[in-house]
């Protein structure tokens, strides 16, 4: 095989395995983690159950995959674009619009992915719910970096309650509460000194 071919057939590898985890990935949020298989897999996109194992070998290790191409879709759809606001309350109200707008429209058919995810693996040891413990962890380090900006206020224990609100407000939106963004944003300016809220 010339070097082209072999370049070729890795670049046909990783779409492939791009097309794969953006599937899982809808798949995983409405149905959980623990309901991919490659044969479901391999029937929804009509490509070979053999296909697949080849490109991640174990389930857990598709799992893993799928976790981490969660977080690049939610980093392009929430956090990139609030990067954008300066540190403060304007970047953190950027990233609680962008996470309702990421949880309201969805990004996802089950909605928040780690809503749908977390609690089923929280009892769980092992190297799937230590990635969904992390960059759950990192969502809440992100929010609290923005909150030491703003004055008098308890930086982690704000982020763990802004957090709080937006997994109800998913849960709420997932049963038909459209008003349950409006009830997160006027939660959340309450948790703030009054002087930066709004």
């Amino acid at each position: 095989m010339s070097e082209g071919e072999q370049d070729g057939r890795l670049l046909r590898g990783a779409r492939s395995r791009q097309t794969v985890v953006r599937h899982a990935v809808d798949v995983a949020s409405a149905d959980g983690l623990d309901g991919l298989s490659f044969g479901r897999l391999a029937t929804d996109l009509g490509i070979s159950k053999a296909g697949i194992q080849t490109l991640f070998g174990t389930k857990e290790n598709l799992q893993l995959a799928v976790i981490e191409g969660a977080r690049e879709l939610f980093a392009e759809a929430v956090l990139r674009p609030a990067a954008d606001q300066p540190p403060g309350i304007a970047r953190l109200t950027a990233l609680i619009e962008r996470w309702l707008d990421y949880a309201g429209k969805p990004l996802f058919p089950g909605g928040c992915f780690w809503a749908a995810n977390l609690p089923v693996f929280d009892s769980k040891p092992g190297p799937v719910r230590d990635l969904l413990a992390r960059q759950q962890q990192a969502w809440r380090d992100l929010l609290a970096g923005e909150l030491r900006h703003i004055a008098e206020i308890d930086a982690e224990s704000t982020a763990f309650q802004i957090d709080a609100v937006l997994t109800a407000a998913n849960i709420a939106l997932r049963l038909g509460d459209h008003a349950a963004a409006d009830t997160a944003r006027r939660t959340v300016e309450r948790l703030l000194p009054e002087r930066t809220a709004g």
